[in-house]
């Protein structure tokens, strides 16, 4: 079975979540079995997920089947559904029990809340090593699709655990989405070591989060960058958190300021903070910065995971191996996916990246062997002949100003949007004196939030 749960104890907890529900790995074993006498194998599976242990239980089962599973929030808006069912046909839903009224579909088994539907529609062909399907970072209703194969997920899960040093005493706290590839890997690196997770739909501004958190005894928290801004604003450094020993973010770069305040905090109250960088074409992680460096190396992702190698080239792919050289980032592992999927036929393509993938993302080496993320390769503008990377440029002004920015625009002028009506004129000063450019070049609008996904990136599409 996926992650050997067959050979852990049938009575250890494996999840608990913020609404009460407990599933044991004997239940895991136990639903694998259920679901394989309803359904064959091969099947397309929508999974619509909630933070709940019968989400959970449904995709791991469903998976062990030989089940292929796209991973969906249970909140997505229907029209982008409808879309996506119109585009790649799936033969069953895996879905919460309240939402069933919404469609015609048969009920064919019953779990935890969730309940097991079908669609009336054959499965599409698919290719014998897809395991699973998730959304690309950010793009929930986009038909663009990462397709994974078997080993993806288990390598991935596997190799996190090692650098974490997870143990099967761990409360691993969920409030991730499962469905976003952060915080399934997080999922799955705990269970792999026969730990317990903490689901919680709750966000991070509820009360009832740190109440469930505190009742559980949660051990360890992993963020977004977007995570640890809400962190900072809730003074969780002075928080009684007596069973939490480690922190870890990921799914973006985090603010140097936020970096170090993090990093510094953990050192002075034995804690354990770890950077970390992945994408979901790489089942999620690629790279951890081990905790003893954190507060020396602020802002680094550190190197590969265990079983993975990263390594720069420059713009003629030739590899870059001097310190301090600026070029893509490359991976090679056991957890580089398969490629894209934007069509029901693309559900048939073998292995289209082979085990290396080219992250888009800018970086350089320092003199140790770690890795600093400069820029995306496609996040720059050509202002006035200047090269103006727009990511440096959000970092810049939300440093300055500690303010939440987002930068996007054309060849012709960079639009910048803040979240302070007061500071428009300031940022556009501010710009126009770190840039040496025309004032002209930067317009700045004041808004009332940064949109965002549901992952905590910036949504550059609603701002454009």
């Amino acid at each position: 079975m996926l992650l050997d749960f067959d050979l852990k104890p049938s009575d250890k907890l494996a999840a608990i979540d913020d609404a009460g529900a407990q599933l044991t790995y004997g239940d895991l074993v136990a639903l694998r079995g259920q679901l394989s006498s309803v359904l064959p194998p091969r099947e397309l599976v929508f999974c619509l997920c909630e933070n709940r242990v019968g989400a959970l239980a449904g995709f791991l089962a469903l998976y062990d089947c030989k089940d292929v599973c796209l991973l969906l929030s249970a909140h997505i808006d229907s029209g982008l559904l409808a879309a996506l069912c119109e585009t790649y046909h799936p033969s069953y839903f895996w879905m919460p029990e309240s939402k069933a009224p919404e469609f015609n579909y048969d009920i064919v088994h019953r779990f935890h809340g969730y309940v097991l539907c079908k669609t009336g529609q054959q499965a599409p062909a698919m290719h014998v090593d897809l395991s699973m399907l998730m959304t690309t970072s950010g793009t929930t209703g986009s038909p663009k699709l990462v397709r994974h194969k078997y080993g993806n997920i288990e390598s991935n899960a596997r190799n996190v655990a090692s650098v974490f040093g997870w143990t099967e005493d761990e409360r691993g706290i969920i409030d991730l989405p499962m469905q976003y590839t952060m915080g399934l890997n997080v999922i799955l690196s705990h269970l792999y070591a026969g730990a317990m997770v903490l689901l919680a739909e709750a966000n991070l501004m509820s009360p009832k989060l740190w109440q469930f958190i505190k009742e559980k005894k949660g051990t360890n928290l992993t963020g977004v960058p977007f995570s640890y801004e809400i962190l900072q604003r809730l003074r969780f450094t002075r928080m009684d958190l007596p069973y939490l020993t480690t922190l870890a973010e990921g799914g973006g770069k985090l603010p140097d300021s936020l970096f170090k305040t993090f990093a510094e905090y953990a050192e002075v109250s034995g804690k354990r903070f770890f950077a970390t960088f992945g994408t979901t074409e790489t089942s999620a992680r690629l790279a951890y910065l081990p905790p003893k460096d954190a507060a020396t190396h602020i802002g680094s992702i550190g190197q590969a995971i265990p079983e993975g190698k990263l390594l720069l080239v420059d713009d003629d792919g030739c590899e870059i191996t001097q310190s301090d050289q600026e070029g893509e980032l490359l991976y090679e592992g056991p957890n580089v996916t398969m490629g894209y999927g934007t069509c029901i036929e693309d559900l048939q393509k073998g292995d289209e990246f082979c085990g290396v993938y080219a992250t888009g993302d800018i970086a350089r080496r320092d003199d140790d062997g770690y890795f600093y993320i400069v820029g995306r390769k496609k996040r720059f503008l050509k202002l006035y002949g200047l090269r103006v990377s727009l990511d440096q440029s959000e970092k810049i002004i939300s440093e300055h100003f500690g303010v939440e920015c987002a930068c996007t625009g054309d060849d012709t002028q960079m639009r910048i949007y803040v979240t302070d009506a007061h500071l428009v004129e300031d940022v556009q000063n501010l710009m126009v004196e770190k840039t040496g450019l025309k004032a002209k070049s930067f317009e700045v609008k004041a808004i009332d939030a940064i949109p965002r996904f549901e992952s905590g990136k910036v949504n550059y599409r609603l701002l454009s």
